[in-house]
């Protein structure tokens, strides 16, 4: 599928007699939970037409009873599962505000796996650069046997703060009109002040402003000396909310700046800080992409979008990232914007993985059906995935990332039998060298009840997911999330929105791959398995809260909370 496509789901077809060429190879499975390798050699050139067989890997210590893969050594394409890595955590930053503002959040802005990824995840690292798989899953709830959640979660290994090389950042920041409102410029302006004593003598900063016209009021400037500080300092205390908003002069100027004062050896990244409601100049987002295309490819300049305000652009900010091997996210009050440019900015700095891509290769045997949450945006062609030149996700360190599946197995399917195998490919983010990891999981990974057998964090994946789930079907009839004619129990079925989600360009809405779901896609939405009503999530979201030393838990309680506005709601 290519990328922008929509809801992609993989069925099992009977009768199946060749296994299509260009499949990934499953190298074996074990008898219980999960087998990893890992592969540091390219396997295929770095711009090959088609996805390759995948390394076999030795057996790791204490796991045992591998078996043979004769007979089936490659994935037909109706079995694969490819997408670009993505840590944008936007859309659930924006749905929290929305609902503590006493008003259910657009279902077109609700993207899945961005729920799920607001949530850190203790996945073992690494050790050095590069990305660490881990597979596990449950049965959904409410679904009987037929349908489980399985979990791909990857994670980088944590910043050494001394390791890190230099910064050259360029803020681009939005002083319209509409950044007047309580929570938007005041926020960017506390918050810049703060980071900007916290970087580095080695780091650069530069800042553009933009509304009807874009402006550097600070070039690259080095915080060798206090004295540079103060500049950056005295340009911040200067910002005030003028006229419309030209994203894409501001965009323009802001990457400008940042090529002509990128600096050798440094991290050149443009730092986008808006509402994103483009109102004059070139609106339409073809152009500004561009741009943001054009720097990225040349230049090796990054974006990361930072949204605000209570009226958000929340799907042009997502593409502005996208296109800018970036990243989004949102803040809605002064500790998530300190948080955002005084722990998470400078962990972005630093690359663990360049053009991170996944590929879920699910067995023909054992799995019935399939589909992925989410990464709608981020699909990408099957063959494309040891395609070096096509463009992957950039993760930085101490990042985990979370992929949930819902998947059916075969009738009668063993507990030893093979589900699916895991695998990532990265380019080192020095040498541009392909690296691959990988991980199995057979059927009896899957077995455990999701409520009373998976550990906390499956559990809180699973919440954040079903609230998504819930939020998407607003609109609905009941308490469950779900509108009115939309099964419980065939999650490959669609149902109706309360409104369209727009096809933002690119990409045909409601493409799918050969199982049945979402017709024209123009107004449907795709349910996850299993019954569970808002009040249910919002049980297991309090106890989920409570009673734990995890050092995140503040997280899980700012969850417990939306998810009691939305049933009030």
């Amino acid at each position: 599928m290519a990328r922008g496509d929509v809801r992609v789901w993989g069925r099992v077809r009977k009768g199946v007699v060749a296994l299509a060429a260009g499949g990934v190879l499953l190298t074996g499975c074990t008898s219980g939970g999960t087998q990893q390798t890992t592969d540091s050699v390219d396997r295929g050139p770095s711009g090959g037409g088609k996805a390759l067989p995948a390394p076999g890997g030795a057996e790791q210590p204490g796991e045992k009873g591998q078996e043979s893969d004769e007979g089936r050594d490659f994935v037909p394409p109706d079995y694969l599962s490819t997408f670009a890595l993505d840590v944008d955590t936007a859309s659930y930053g924006y749905a929290r505000r929305t609902l503590g503002e006493g008003r259910l959040p657009d279902p077109s802005t609700v993207r899945p796996e961005e729920f799920v990824n607001s949530f850190r995840q203790d996945y073992p690292q690494p050790k050095g650069d590069g990305i660490s798989v881990n597979v596990d899953g449950a049965r959904a709830p409410g679904a009987g046997d037929d349908w489980s959640l399985l979990r791909v979660g990857l994670a980088t290994k944590s910043a050494v703060s001394e390791e890190r090389p230099p910064a050259a950042l360029t803020f681009v920041i939005d002083v319209s009109g509409s950044m007047a409102e309580p929570g938007r410029l005041d926020l960017v302006k506390e918050s810049l002040g703060v980071m900007t004593d916290r970087l580095r003598p080695s780091d650069s900063v530069a800042i553009v402003t933009f509304s009807d016209e874009a402006e550097t009021v600070l070039p690259m400037t080095r915080l060798s000396e206090d004295a540079d500080r103060d500049r950056v300092h005295a340009a911040v205390a200067g910002l005030k909310p003028t006229d419309s908003t030209n994203l894409d002069a501001g965009i323009r100027t802001g990457y400008d700046t940042a090529v002509e004062g990128r600096t050798k050896g440094a991290t050149n990244r443009v730092v986008l800080l808006s509402d994103a409601l483009a109102n004059t100049g070139e609106t339409s987002a073809d152009s500004i992409l561009e741009r943001i295309s054009e720097a990225r490819r040349e230049h090796g300049i990054t974006l990361f979008g930072v949204g605000v305000g209570s009226e958000y652009g929340d799907a042009l900010m997502e593409r502005l990232a996208d296109k800018g091997d970036g990243h989004t996210t949102y803040v809605s009050d002064s500790a998530e914007a300190r948080k955002v440019f005084c722990e998470d900015l400078p962990a972005h700095i630093e690359l663990r993985a360049r053009d991170a891509k996944a590929q879920v290769a699910f067995d023909p045997e054992t799995v019935e059906r399939f589909r992925l949450i989410g990464y709608d945006n981020r699909q990408v062609a099957d063959e494309d995935f040891r395609d070096d030149r096509v463009d992957g996700g950039e993760v930085g360190p101490g990042h985990s990332v979370t992929a949930l599946y819902a998947v059916r197995l075969k009738e009668g399917a063993r507990s030893g039998g093979h589900v699916a195998t895991a695998r990532v490919r990265w380019l080192d983010p020095k040498s541009r060298a392909p690296h691959e990891s990988s991980r199995k999981i057979s059927a009896g990974g899957l077995a455990r009840p999701l409520w009373d057998g998976a550990d906390r964090g499956f559990q809180v994946t699973a919440v954040a997911a079903y609230f998504a789930d819930a939020l998407r079907g607003a609109g609905r009839s009941g308490s469950s999330g779900r509108p009115s004619g939309c099964p419980y129990d065939d999650p490959t079925a669609s149902c109706p929105s309360a409104r369209p989600e727009p096809a933002l360009g690119g990409g045909d809405s409601g493409t799918e791959g050969s199982g049945s779901g979402s017709g024209s896609g123009e107004d449907r939405f795709t349910p996850l398995p299993g019954r569970v009503s808002l009040s249910e999530l919002s049980e297991h979201a309090d106890r989920l809260a409570g009673g734990t030393d995890d050092p995140y838990e503040g997280d899980v309680v700012k969850l417990a909370a939306a998810v009691r506005q939305a049933v009030e709601l």
